[in-house]
């Protein structure tokens, strides 16, 4: 679940940092204007370079700040809603801890949006929508910060960041043509499948629908193949078909581009990399941004990127923070929902993604178990979403019934750290027990730490 460098961001900017020892200044000049909508200031970005000023990308991180960066993929031109974002990112950078956190989120989400000048009026609609908010006539009285070339950029931040907790520091937003385009440049990509990839129902460039196949295994694509990988939504293969698997080829695809974009060939393709990517990229990132991140994560190792996704359950795969009911979009709408209405949960997870090393150093024996009756599942959802943490995880047991959740420590004390970060996250205090007493549920571990959940974990986990 982990891979090397911020991948998304590191494959679409990384073409930039090259081409500025490759390629005239007037050249990048038409690029960066045409991406970010801001000409080039030659002083100011030497400066920038010098003592970053405060509260940009280059500064945090110079200074050890986490940085916050929203990555979109929308269908463009070629599609009949070209605003919509298929793919929705969140990247966390954080220098103090040498790590990155990427978290998926699917597109089908329902939010309660407030981007209008009223604020207090909400509309709600899926995530995806939030993006195209200034550019269709879709609701009235649209906020000024959420309009203009950046305004589906900022638009897409608040609400995302409603959902994640998170400030974002900058947005990225890439039309699917540029994907397709920077692949083709590159010469290809090569991305392996864990399994056959068949969808009858992928959509053609007519409104309509064509069957794509992928065998499983590693293989050789082009812009368009890949870009059918990314957004197949319909596999008939259950591991393929869940917002968890789209994430996972997502991710896969994009960290294939990065690798090809930093070989020597790939050196060699810059002036074609700019072209495919200059009209189908918008950002508010300057030039000294995107040489930060660079500079800071190009020898990333990978073990440093941990890769999550927000899911609901599905074949295939236990779901975490969402699940499938009618939460605002009528009972005949596909749609995916918070557990908890309010999100905290979800920002309680996101902000634990990158869990202190001195904790993960203890490698201290987890288990979690599930007492919380009032929720059947949850300690499976528990153990899948913080598996990718680097945490210890053991397989989860089902516990007789407990009206409080509970941390008992079989290690006499051996996992300070460790017991005090699950203490915070579960609400429970640690305590001492033998193999024999408390009893053990059958099939719960004795040895290292165990959380048993109770029903109050359970009602937190919907907002109750």
């Amino acid at each position: 679940m982990t891979r090397s460098v911020p991948a998304v961001v590191g494959a679409l900017l990384l073409v930039v940092v090259i081409v500025t020892a490759t390629l005239t200044y007037k050249r990048i000049d038409d690029f960066v204007t045409a991406t970010t909508g801001r000409h080039i200031n030659p002083i100011g970005e030497v400066v920038q370079a010098v003592e970053p000023a405060p509260g940009t990308i280059a500064y945090k991180l110079k200074h050890g700040q986490q940085v916050n960066i929203l990555l979109l993929g929308m269908g463009g031109y070629e599609n009949d809603a070209p605003y919509l974002t298929d793919s929705i990112m969140a990247v966390t950078i954080d220098p103090a801890s040498s790590r990155v956190s990427m978290v998926s989120i699917p597109r089908d989400l329902v939010v309660g949006m407030n981007l209008q000048t009223n604020p207090s009026r909400t509309w709600v609609n899926k995530i995806n929508a939030a993006y195209e908010v200034p550019y269709v006539d879709i609701i009235c009285c649209v906020a000024s910060q959420y309009q203009g070339r950046d305004g589906g950029g900022h638009a897409a931040e608040s609400v995302v960041g409603k959902v994640t907790g998170q400030t974002f520091d900058r947005y990225i937003a890439v039309d699917f043509v540029a994907f397709r385009s920077m692949v083709d440049a590159l010469g290809g990509v090569d991305v392996c499948l864990s399994t056959n990839l068949d969808d009858i129902d992928y959509p053609d460039y007519s409104n309509g629908y064509r069957p794509i196949h992928f065998k499983a295994g590693c293989q050789h694509l082009n812009g368009e193949q890949a870009l059918e990988i990314a957004r197949s939504r319909h596999a008939i293969q259950a591991e393929q078909s869940s917002d968890f698997g789209r994430a996972r080829r997502q991710q896969d695809i994009m960290e294939a581009i990065k690798k090809k974009a930093t070989t020597v060939n790939g050196f060699s393709k810059a002036p074609q990399l700019l072209s495919s990517l200059q009209n189908y990229i918008t950002t508010d990132m300057s030039l000294s941004d995107m040489r930060a991140i660079y500079d800071w994560g190009k020898n990333l190792p990978d073990t440093s990127i941990i890769r999550v996704a927000l899911t609901a359950p599905a074949p295939a795969t236990e779901g975490n923070l969402l699940d499938n009911f009618n939460c605002g979009m009528g009972p005949y709408v596909s749609q995916l929902c918070a557990d908890d209405p309010s999100f905290t949960m979800i920002h309680q997870y996101i902000s634990s993604v990158l869990i202190d090393p001195a904790v993960l150093a203890e490698k201290a024996p987890v288990q979690i178990d599930g007492g919380a009756d009032n929720f059947p599942g949850l300690e499976s959802r528990l153990t899948t979403m913080f598996d990718p943490t680097g945490l210890q995880l053991a397989d989860p047991v089902g516990h007789p019934a407990l009206l409080e959740t509970e941390i008992v420590d079989y290690s006499n004390g051996k996992f300070p750290l460790t017991a005090k970060w699950l203490a915070s996250y579960f609400g429970a205090t640690p305590v001492v027990a033998t193999p024999t007493s408390p009893a053990p549920a059958s099939g719960q571990q004795t040895y290292g730490l165990v959380v048993v959940l109770g029903r109050n974990f359970g009602r937190r986990w919907v907002g109750r």
